[in-house]
């Protein structure tokens, strides 16, 4: 993988993860995801 999409690859995780986390346990809860699995939910984005 190219420096440069290593790169945005990074920085789509960082963000999506960031997204997740802003939102509360009912809005989680709404979409079907729990807390713990954000960063994998995050890693599957990519």
């Amino acid at each position: 993988m190219n420096p440069i999409r290593a790169f945005r690859n990074w920085r789509m995780y960082n963000e999506t993860v960031r997204e997740l986390n802003r939102l509360n346990a009912r809005q989680l809860n709404d979409l079907g995801i729990n807390r713990a699995d954000i960063e994998r939910i995050a890693r599957k984005a990519l």
